[in-house]
């Protein structure tokens, strides 16, 4: 059938189901109604599935089919957290808390719908749900390791929020005990039988060097994503290695300029430059050029779409997995050395107060004088390496220029109430063989606050002005933390001998300088942790309401489009104002509008999903490393407290668990869920947030990716 005659059908039946008169019909009494031939049964029932699979209709237990349309039922995406809970992804509005006993056979992934229903009388969730209809499977194949009995086997998933899948006997000569393997599932689990599956193939064997990070890679498709398709690839060949002199016209030539480019040592895909100057009144004039990658990623290409599906690049120890091919993150678009690249420039004129006075952006050709590093920059800083401030001594009033605006930047956007976190990232470092040879704490200086300043201020002018000349764009929003999450910061907070107030409307302003009035550093660190764990996640919109963290009106990503593709998209918009005078036609505005909301969303969810990688790699290289020190005694702080024992954190960041069993003093512990303490029954000892405490490494899982140590 033609497809608009398809389409028509569809929504027949779409409209027939949201009809308020509407009865449960069975399949047989829908053709009825309608008059289907024999010959289109299957046509019907192929439309049937579709409008189930999206979430239109389910089928009950009676064969008839429900209309979601005129329930209360919602659909949503299943997001698993442990075995005990998980919750129904919302499109647009609040995310649904599932427990086990409400989940049925739900896998992670899967596309289901939800009925709300009333929590506990103490629950603190608003909203909690019991999965009545699973729509669409999204877990076919998985990894994991296979475990072989003598009439049977299973497969242990690497994803442990997935349950064990069962191996017939049939099929358990296809690998050995202990290997890693891909397994398709052909039944999922019901409420008496677990899932069951086939093993593809054999990934490794337990003996396999680093055979737990290579599982990992391929459960999440890293190694697929490495490479892009071959439409791709043809497109790549039409785009030059390097600046044609056609491209430069037009554009303001910024050549001659001093440009530079902060980084960390190893990077490869440069989206950022600087330059400054200090005018004879005494302001500044900042300019920042981004790489110009919507010049070479154009609308309707495969290579827009792969960008759009991958929404960002993927940062694990040793690799990146990126957004777009190496010929552009690492070549033409990369604002590498010595060679012309093109950039879209934003000068800002900046007074001593930190206010930007006036903004130009622009369409650019670039020549950067020098690729410098965070190390060698902060070197230079403090008058330190004679070998360092030789080689940037050509460059050196311009770095204390950019020192001395930074300082201004920071203080200004402190003192309106921006929220400085102390928290340490954690850096895992690789060995030439990909071992991991030690975890530490990523090191944060003067130099990459500069480069963090001119990001942010840079950012907030662009978003400032596209937001008043009203055109389609993506911006970085933050919404308010909810009451409840503050009043439970309140109650942490009071072990401290501290309280914010003004938690029905807060302004960021309060948790700023409750944050900077805390003198003790390993209190601070403590403290800045759960402030970071009250507040929402950020993410993008097409509708500017603000970022809450940096206490400003106005924010977008618009500086790294090599790895964000909202940060793209809005380079596209830019461009198009620059070539248009600003002039979009209505049909162009209602197009982008679409777009902006689309890949609002898509990027967001691609940004969700890559912390969770980069976490799980984290997780799994951490876990390997404190493996080989076992029975090492360690100094740490608790970072948090439990019903089924405490978190600790050591200097090199590493976190693990304390069991209450490992908490050697024979004492039973009282889990205080309001101010978040354990109080021993007998003793009235207390355990706290940011008590320092000795301990003894007694046990990592490297599966599980759970490392115990024990109270000394």
């Amino acid at each position: 059938m033609e497809d608009e005659k398809y389409l028509q059908r569809k929504e027949a039946l779409t409209s027939f189901f949201s009809d308020k008169n509407y009865n449960l019909l069975t399949l047989k009494q829908i053709a009825t109604v309608f008059n289907v031939k024999k010959s289109e049964i299957n046509l019907l029932k192929d439309i049937l599935n579709e409008l189930e699979e999206e979430g239109i209709v389910y089928v009950d237990e009676s064969k008839r089919y429900v209309s979601v349309l005129k329930s209360d039922l919602v659909k949503c995406k299943y997001q698993s957290k442990s075995s005990s809970f998980g919750f129904g992804i919302v499109e647009n509005g609040e995310d649904i808390y599932i427990s086990s006993d409400h989940a049925g056979n739900v896998m992670n992934g899967d596309e289901i719908l939800v009925k709300v229903i009333a929590g506990n009388s103490d629950s603190k969730r608003s909203k909690e749900g019991q999965v009545v209809k699973i729509l669409k499977r999204n877990t076919k194949t998985l990894i994991g390791r296979f475990i072989k009995e003598k009439n049977f086997g299973f497969v242990e998933p690497i994803d442990m929020n997935i349950n064990d899948i069962y191996i017939p006997k049939k099929y358990c000569n296809l690998a050995n005990h202990n290997d890693f393997v891909k397994v398709i599932i052909e039944k999922y689990a019901t409420e008496k039988n677990k899932a069951e599956g086939k093993i593809l193939t054999k990934i490794g064997s337990i003996e396999e060097e680093n055979i737990e990070v290579k599982a990992l890679a391929i459960s999440y498709g890293i190694d697929r994503m490495q490479k892009f398709n071959e439409i791709i690839e043809k497109e790549l060949k039409e785009i030059p290695d390097t600046v044609l002199d056609s491209e430069m016209i037009g554009r303001v030539d910024r050549t001659k300029d001093h440009i530079f480019t902060i980084d960390s040592e190893d990077a490869m895909d440069l989206d950022d430059a600087v330059s400054i100057k200090k005018m004879s009144n005494g302001n500044y004039i900042l300019s920042v050029y981004i790489a110009d990658v919507s010049h070479y990623v154009k609308e309707n290409t495969e290579l827009n779409k792969e960008a759009i599906l991958r929404g960002t690049s993927i940062y694990i120890p040793g690799t990146v997995v990126p957004m777009l091919p190496q010929k552009l993150s690492n070549g033409i678009c990369s604002l590498n050395a010595g060679v012309k690249r093109l950039a879209l420039g934003v000068d800002m004129e900046i007074n001593s107060f930190g206010e930007v006075l006036s903004s130009d952006i622009f369409k650019a050709v670039i020549e950067v004088n020098k690729k410098m590093s965070y190390d060698k920059v902060y070197k230079v800083l403090i008058n330190e390496d004679d070998a360092v401030l030789n080689e940037y001594s050509p460059y050196k009033d311009d770095l204390f220029l950019m020192k001395e605006l930074a300082e201004i930047l920071n203080k200004k956007r402190t003192s309106e109430g921006s929220i400085n976190f102390d928290i340490p990232e954690t850096k895992v470092v690789l060995d030439d063989n990909g071992h991991v040879s030690d975890i530490k704490a990523y090191e944060i200086t003067i130099a990459n606050n500069i480069i963090e300043e001119f990001m942010l201020i840079t950012n907030m002018t662009v978003a400032e002005r596209f937001f008043f000349l009203g055109i389609p764009f993506i911006y970085r929003i933050h919404e308010k933390p909810d009451e409840e999450k503050l009043r439970e910061l309140n109650e942490i907070l009071s072990m401290y001998k501290k309280r914010i107030k003004g938690v029905k409307n807060i302004h960021p302003k309060v948790l700023s300088e409750m944050l900077q009035g805390i003198e003790d550093e390993s209190e601070k660190k403590v403290i800045s942790d759960f402030t970071l764990r009250t507040l929402k996640l950020a993410r993008y919109s097409n509708e500017c309401t603000g970022h809450f963290g940096l206490a400003a009106k106005y924010y977008c990503h618009f500086t790294s489009p090599i790895r964000r593709y909202p940060d793209l998209f809005i380079h596209r918009m830019i461009s198009k104002c620059l070539e248009n005078n600003y002039l979009f036609s209505e049909s162009e505005i209602s197009k982008y509008l679409k777009q902006a909301e689309k890949y609002a969303k898509s990027s967001s969810d691609a940004e969700k999903q890559a912390t969770i990688i980069e976490r799980e790699f984290d997780n799994l290289y951490i876990a390997m490393y404190m493996s080989k020190f076992i029975g090492e005694e360690y100094e740490g702080v608790v970072s948090s407290v439990t019903s089924f024992g405490m978190f600790v954190k050591l200097e090199n960041t590493v976190e693990g668990l304390v069991p209450f069993g490992n908490i050697s003093d024979n004492e039973y512990y009282i889990f205080d869920e309001k101010k978040h303490i354990l109080i021993g029954r007998e003793t009235g000892k207390i355990y706290k947030v940011g008590d320092k405490v000795k301990l003894k490494l007694v046990k990592v899982n490297i599966r599980l990716k759970q490392i115990d140590f024990a109270i000394l």
